[in-house]
């Protein structure tokens, strides 16, 4: 993907390119002319979810929640999965659920597909979520609605041996302005799966990450964004999230 500016028009590119990626065969027949035919059909996909059998989604325990190893991991769990998970998960959006929990507590009683190396999380699926019922009916939601503070630049390096491309770096910008600590995990879990799935992110990357009021402004080179429906002005779109070209 080309970099592109934070206007109006690119956060709707960039959103409605993320429903086409997703479900490329329903592309034809949506509207995503604008930020209000964009949030419609984001609540008539949600209302209308494909059979349980098809539709997947990931689950995530957090015992203990650093962000720069948690950017780490995610980028790990996603680099591990399978074809045809990666198909699936980006079909269902990259569905995400956040439990709080003790990973060591439970490793015994559920399998995890990854598990971080300090213990501190613990992935399972994607998968139909008949696999995850039990899970996450013992465990209550990650709930941290404290408004996330600014940090320190953080840079991690992406688990695994690189590939023929080789490693690159990139910087993970994100807007912490009236954003709660669970709203960010939510914003960079979709991009950083979303990113591995397209190949921007691989093994032995290492990704900076920046804490920044808002994404406007900044004059980075983007190769990919993470936009939703602004909070304040729910007919307008704002970005969340942001992965740069190479640097």
């Amino acid at each position: 993907m080309s970099p592109f500016p934070l206007s109006s028009a690119a956060l709707l590119k960039s959103a409605a390119d993320r429903v086409r990626s997703a479900r490329p065969e329903l592309a034809d027949g949506l509207d995503l002319s604008s930020a209000q035919a964009l949030r419609a059909v984001r609540a008539g996909l949600n209302g209308a979810r494909t059979a349980p059998d098809e539709e997947v989604l990931a689950v995530v325990v957090i015992g203990r929640l650093d962000l720069p190893g948690w950017v780490r991991e995610t980028c790990a769990f996603a680099l591990g999965l399978a074809p045809t998970q990666r198909e699936a998960w980006r079909r269902s959006f990259t569905r995400t659920v956040y439990l709080a929990g003790s990973p060591a507590n439970l490793r015994e009683r559920f399998a995890f597909d990854h598990v971080a190396g300090d213990g501190s999380a613990a992935w399972a699926g994607p998968a139909p979520g008949a696999r995850t019922a039990t899970l996450r009916r013992l465990l209550k939601s990650f709930e941290a609605a404290h408004e996330l503070t600014a940090q320190r630049p953080a840079t991690v390096t992406v688990p695994g041996r690189p590939g023929t491309r080789g490693p690159v770096r990139r910087e993970l910008y994100l807007a912490t302005a009236r954003v709660s600590v669970t709203g960010a995990l939510v914003h960079l879990n979709h991009l950083l799966a979303e990113a591995v799935l397209d190949g921007l992110i691989g093994p032995g990357d290492r990704l900076t990450l920046r804490f920044v009021p808002r994404l406007s402004g900044l004059g980075a080179r983007l190769a990919m964004l993470r936009v939703d429906t602004d909070v304040h002005r729910p007919d307008e779109l704002q970005a969340c999230a942001g992965l740069t070209t190479e640097v």
